[in-house]
């Protein structure tokens, strides 16, 4: 049977055509017309698929030098010396016409070169997998931001936000701007919130755990949305109590972040809705509470380090609150002035500057501060007689013991006829912090079931 016939080659998409094909043809003039026509590389083995069937494949040699080279040769490989094409298998179409489709495969050389080039030094290859997860661990238990200098950069290990989930820009209500900051640089922000030495010490009196601190969408948000149209400015929300916090971060035209010492109110103020959800009395209370536990915390390491300006204040932009004297000049910063500045004229600056925030605040929902201010006022008592300085080297530089060395109980903002509150400060100094801040919230409900 001497009828001959076009075998039509199918590669990357192109097409080549072999005449005069008979049932004589071998499997490696196959191979070699394709090899020709398509211009395949040297390193590239042939294989030849007819109907889903394999009719010709090269096979790879190995060199003196381990080295693989493809052989397509006919006298060399015997596998491709047979005729591709039988008569008892295979039928000629009316027009003449067999499509073959071709397929190439790099040889193990190839491969071989391809793993021997250098790796992205960017990229981890799997093996490097466990070592990666164990690192992360740590290097998160250690430190989590830079921005608090050596001595912090870090959550308590029990009592933290458990997660940080920010914004991408494919998840604002309209396109941002060229000048609308990365989502890296709002997660360092929200890891700048948690590692914060004031949100930190709040966290560990009143062993706080938050499951996730993410930033709000600054746009497309249903519920700012809503509290807009009742005339107030949703900063920031608190689902189911503490599973999760959303603070608004960025501005509204998306052209930067808010200002970092309202960013941390804000976040104080969501954390104060872990025990109360309405705007009451209790729960200005106690945001006005945790607001003076911060801005101490920032006050005790900016007497520490003499009021410089990498102190952790200065980072939080509460200077002025703490100390108005060092942040307008009149005291220099690093001065024995401003290490030796009474702890108790900080407090009370403390407490002004509180009392300013709530004024503006709950006159939104109509209650006066006066309400409040006498709790918040027992509770900067407590502060100072409990949280004193431990470290000897504070006292070497100049420092002083928060309270005085005197042993009286003075209170800021206080007048000399509040003799029975230091009394009640005096009986719960053997407590612990979230003891006292239980005993404070039972006595406020007790007191507003009773009126």
């Amino acid at each position: 049977m001497s009828e001959n016939f076009t075998v039509k080659f199918s590669y990357k998409g192109k097409s080549n055509s072999m005449d005069n094909v008979s049932y004589h043809t071998t499997a490696t003039e196959l191979l070699d017309e394709v090899r020709n026509s398509f211009q395949v590389d040297d390193d590239i083995i042939l294989r030849l698929i007819f109907k889903g069937k394999t009719i010709a494949q090269e096979s790879v040699v190995e060199d003196d030098d381990n080295s693989m080279e493809v052989d397509g040769d006919a006298t060399n490989n015997d596998n491709n010396a047979h005729p591709a094409f039988q008569p008892e298998t295979t039928k000629i179409p009316k027009s003449k016409i067999l499509k073959v489709i071709v397929m190439g495969s790099a040889t193990t050389t190839n491969i071989q070169k391809l793993n021997s080039l250098r790796s992205d030094p960017l990229m981890r290859g799997f093996d490097d997998l466990p070592n990666q997860k164990s690192n992360n661990k740590s290097s998160t238990a250690a430190v989590l931001s830079t921005y608090w200098g050596p001595l912090h950069g870090h959550q308590s290990k029990q009592y933290k936000f458990c997660r940080f989930q920010e914004c991408t820009d494919a998840s604002f209500g309209s396109r941002p701007g060229s000048s609308t900051p990365h989502a890296w640089e709002a997660r360092t922000l929200l890891e700048k919130l948690a590692t914060d030495p004031g949100t930190v010490a709040i966290f560990e009196s009143r062993e706080l755990i938050v499951g996730t601190l993410g930033e709000m969408d600054p746009i497309d948000d249903r519920l700012m949305q809503k509290t807009a149209s009742e005339g107030a400015c949703l900063l920031g929300y608190n689902t189911n109590r503490g599973m999760r916090i959303d603070v608004k971060l960025r501005t509204d035209d998306l052209s930067g972040f808010r200002p970092y010492a309202e960013l941390a109110s804000t976040l104080i103020h969501e954390l104060s809705h872990n025990w109360c959800g309405e705007h009451d009395v209790l729960f200005w209370t106690n945001f006005g509470q945790m607001r003076v536990e911060y801005l101490w915390e920032h006050a005790r390491w900016m007497r520490r380090g003499g009021g410089k300006s990498s102190s952790t204040a200065a980072l939080a932009e509460v200077t002025e609150m703490i100390s108005p004297s060092i942040a307008k000049g009149t005291i220099a910063r690093g001065s024995n002035d401003a290490r030796n500045d009474d702890a108790r004229a900080m407090m009370d600056n403390i407490c002004q500057s509180v009392f300013r925030e709530l004024t503006r605040d709950m006159a939104q929902h109509r209650l006066p501060v006066q309400s409040v201010a006498p709790a918040v006022l027992a509770f900067s008592r407590e502060l100072m007689t409990e949280r004193k300085y431990e470290d000897a080297s504070w006292s070497k530089t100049g420092g002083q013991r928060l309270g005085g060395g005197d042993g009286t109980n003075s209170s800021p903002s206080a007048s000399s006829n509040d003799g029975a509150a230091g009394a009640g400060a005096a009986a719960v100094v053997g407590m612990t912090p979230r003891e006292r801040a239980l005993a404070a919230a039972e006595k406020r409900a007790r007191e507003k079931q009773r009126d």
